[in-house]
C-alpha cells in the first residue's frame, strides 16, 4: 500500500509527479503530497483525500523545481489527514515512505532526547529526523547506510536533500521499489505501472539495496554501502492505456471484461493443435513433487481454496492451503518434494512475498501465479504462471480472481495428466469444455435487472450469509468478501453443512441468505441445508445452474440460474452474480466502488 514517485530532471517536475500519483492512487487514497527542491529550499505541499485535491492547490500549480518526490498514502500510523500525509520534511531532508517502521517508538524517544521536534503521528517522521541527525557527522552514503541499519520493519523510501540538489536516494526493504531511465532524467517509483508512462527501461531494487538517482546516471549499493551493478530490464514499449470507457466505474468494466480475459488466458495456455496445455517448462520432474501448498491473502486465498478442490479431484497430490499472513509465523515443516504456489494479483503482496522469501531461504520449489510479471513475487519465484488479465484498477478484485482460478485449474489439469492421474480422454473432454467457458460467462453476465432489484434487500439488512458446499464453498467466501468490501455490510461465507453447528443462531426473520447450489454432487444436501435456513425466517437467494429438473424446495425468495457446464467450471459462473450483487449494492448506497474505504489494491504492508 501507498505509492511513491521521484523524478530528477532538467525541467520542472511537479506536473509529471501529479500525473504519476494519479496512476498510483490505486495503492492508497487517504492523502497525497509532493515536495520539490528549488532556490535552495524544500517546498512541500500535502492534502487530505485524493490526488485531485492536491492538484487543485494553487501552490502546486505554480510549484518550481527540477527534482521532487510524491506520495499517495494508505494510513497505518496516524489519522489520514494532511499533517500525517507524506512527504515528511525537516529543514534539510524530505522523505516519502511505503511500509511500517516497527521500532519507531524507540527511535522517536532517542531523537526527542536530542532535541528533535515531531509534527505528525506517523512512524515515517522518525526516518526524516534520523537522517537529519546522522548527517551531522556522516556523508550522504554513510548517513543513509547508518539510518537503514537502525530501521526495523519494511520500507521503500524516496529521499531528497536541501544541500544535495542533484540527487534522490531510494532504498528498499520488504516494499517494492524501481528505478526508471529517461533522456536527461531518471525516476524512482513503487511500481512499473507509474513509471511506464515515462520509460520502458527499469531496474528493480532487491531487499537491503539503496540507490542514488541523478539526472544522467544511477548508482546502486548493497546494505553495506558497497557499489553494485544492476541489470536494466526493457518492458513493453507500448504504454497500456486503460480507461473506464462507457462504464461508470472500473469495476463494472472489469466484470464485463471477464469473457475476454478468460479467453486470453485460455488462448495463452491451451495448445489447440496438440490438444494439450502448453506448460512445458515446469522445472521439476514428475516424481520430484508429491504435495503442494497454496498460499495467498484475501481474494487470492479464496483462489487457493478453490484450487484445493481441483487438485484433490484431478491429481493424487497432497494439498494444503495457507493464509500468507500466518505462514511465516508458524512452524513449517519444509519438505523437498513439496511445491509452494504463491497467488497474488499485484505480485507485491507483503505477506505473500514474506512467505515466498521464507521458502526460498529453505530452498523450496516455488511457483508464482500473478497478474504482474515484473513484480517481486514473479521475479523471486522459480516458475511463473501469469494470469494475463491486464490492468485491474478496481480495488475489489473481479477479473483477476477469475484469472487466478483459471490458471490454477489449468495447472491442476496439467499435473493430473503428467502424473497419470487423469486419463487422456477425460483430459481432452475437460479442455473442450474449458474452451466454451468465455461464451458461458458472457451469457451469465446478462442478469443485471434481477440483481439490481435483489440488491435493495441486502442494503436494508444488518447482515447476510453466503452458503455453499464443495466447489461452491470458496465462492461463497468470495461473495461475502465482495459485499463487505464494497457495501460495508456484514457478510459471512460458510459451508452450508456447518450452519447447524453454530451460525444458525444468527438467522432471523428477513435476513438475506445467498445459497450456492449448482446441480452437482452436493446439490441435494445443500437444498436440505437451505430449507433449515428458510425455516428460521431467512430470505433465500438461490443461485444454481440451468436444468430441466425442478428445484425441490419451497419458500425460496429469489432464484438466479447461471449457464450449465461440467462441475469443475461451475464456480466461474457462480461468481458472476455475486460480483454484480456487491456492485449494485454499493451503487445504490452511493459508495466509492473503485476505491472502498480503508482498502488499497496493492497490500505492501504486513
Amino acid at each position: 500500500m501507498c505509492g511513491i514517485i521521484g523524478i530528477n530532471s532538467n525541467k520542472s517536475v511537479s506536473a509529471t509527479i501529479i500525473n504519476s500519483l494519479k496512476k498510483l492512487e490505486y495503492r492508497g487514497y487517504d492523502s497525497a503530497g509532493i515536495a520539490t527542491l528549488s532556490n535552495g529550499l524544500i517546498n512541500e505541499v500535502k492534502s487530505e483525500g485524493r490526488v485531485d485535491n492536491l492538484e487543485k492547490n494553487s501552490i502546486v500549480q505554480n510549484m518550481e523545481g527540477n527534482i521532487g518526490i510524491g506520495h499517495v498514502r494508505w494510513a497505518t500510523h496516524g489519522l489520514p489527514n494532511s499533517i500525517n500525509a507524506h512527504p515528511h520534511s525537516s529543514q534539510n531532508v524530505s522523505v516519502v515512505h511505503n511500509g511500517i517502521i516497527e521500532n519507531s517508538t524507540l527511535l522517536k524517544k532517542f531523537l526527542l532526547a536530542r532535541g528533535h521536534k515531531f509534527k505528525s503521528q506517523t512512524d515515517t517522521e522518525v526516518i526524516v529526523h534520523l537522517i537529519t541527525e546522522n548527517l551531522k557527522t556522516e556523508n550522504i552514503i554513510d548517513s543513509i547506510k547508518k539510518t537503514l541499519k537502525a530501521l526495523h520493519g519494511s520500507f521503500a523510501l524516496g529521499i531528497i536533500f536541501k544541500d544535495q540538489p542533484d540527487l534522490i536516494v531510494g532504498a528498499r526493504r520488504g516494499s517494492p521499489l524501481a528505478v526508471g531511465y529517461g533522456p536527461n532524467e531518471n525516476y524512482l517509483g513503487s511500481d512499473s505501472y507509474a513509471l511506464k508512462s515515462m520509460t520502458n527501461k527499469i531496474t528493480y531494487l532487491n531487499d537491503g539495496e539503496f540507490c542514488i538517482v541523478k539526472k544522467n546516471h544511477v548508482e546502486f549499493f548493497n546494505d553495506d554501502g558497497v557499489k553494485i551493478n544492476k541489470k536494466v530490464l526493457e518492458l513493453s514499449s507500448e504504454e497500456e492505456k486503460y480507461d473506464k470507457g462507457e462504464y461508470k466505474h472500473f469495476m463494472a468494466k472489469e466484470i464485463e471484461e471477464q469473457p475476454l480475459t478468460i479467453k486470453n488466458g485460455i488462448d495463452e495456455y491451451i495448445d489447440t493443435a496438440n490438444n494439450d496445455i502448453n506448460i512445458y517448462n515446469i522445472p521439476w520432474k514428475r516424481d520430484e513433487i508429491s504435495s503442494i501448498t497454496l498460499v495467498g491473502c484475501g481474494t487470492a486465498y479464496h483462489s487457493c481454496l478453490m484450487a484445493k478442490y481441483w487438485f484433490e479431484e484431478l491429481t493424487s497430490l497432497d494439498v494444503n492451503v495457507d493464509i500468507a499472513s500466518e505462514f511465516r509465523y508458524k512452524k513449517n515443516r519444509f519438505k523437498k518434494d513439496n511445491l509452494y504456489v504463491f497467488v497474488s494479483q499485484s505480485g507485491e503482496t507483503a505477506d505473500t512475498y514474506a512467505a515466498l522469501d521464507l521458502c526460498n531461504k529453505n530452498n523450496m520449489k516455488t511457483c508464482a501465479v500473478v497478474n504482474v510479471i515484473e513484480s517481486s513475487i514473479a521475479r523471486d519465484s522459480e516458475f511463473v504462471l501469469p494470469i494475463h488479465c491486464g490492468i485491474e484498477i478496481g480495488v475489489a478484485s473481479t477479473k483477476a480472481f477469475l484469472g487466478q482460478i483459471l490458471i490454477l485449474y489449468i495447472l491442476a489439469l496439467k499435473l493430473g495428466l503428467l502424473r497419470g492421474d487423469l486419463e487422456k480422454k477425460e483430459f481432452s473432454k475437460k479442455l473442450s469444455d474449458l474452451k466454451n467457458l468465455p461464451k458461458l460467462i458472457e451469457e451469465t453476465l446478462l442478469i443485471d435487472n434481477k440483481i439490481q432489484n435483489i440488491s435493495y434487500t441486502f442494503n436494508e439488512a444488518k447482515g447476510s450469509m453466503f452458503l455453499g458446499r464443495g466447489f461452491s464453498y470458496p465462492i461463497a467466501l468470495e461473495g461475502a468478501l465482495k459485499l463487505k468490501e464494497l457495501s460495508y455490510i456484514h457478510a459471512e461465507g460458510y459451508p452450508a453443512g456447518e450452519m447447524k453447528h453454530g451460525p444458525l443462531a444468527l438467522i432471523e426473520e428477513g435476513m438475506p441468505v445467498v445459497v450456492l447450489a449448482p446441480r452437482d454432487n452436493y446439490y441435494k444436501k445443500t437444498i436440505s441445508n437451505m430449507q433449515e435456513v428458510i425455516a428460521r425466517g431467512a430470505k433465500v437467494l438461490l443461485i444454481t445452474n440451468k436444468s430441466k429438473d425442478e428445484i425441490v424446495s419451497e419458500n425460496i425468495w429469489e432464484t438466479i440460474e447461471v449457464e450449465s457446464t461440467n462441475e469443475d467450471l461451475l464456480p466461474f459462473l457462480l461468481t458472476i452474480p455475486l460480483q454484480k450483487l456487491a456492485y449494485y449494492s454499493a451503487l445504490k448506497k452511493g459508495f466509492d466502488i473503485d476505491k472502498p474505504r480503508n482498502l488499497a489494491k496493492s497490500v505492501t504492508v504486513e
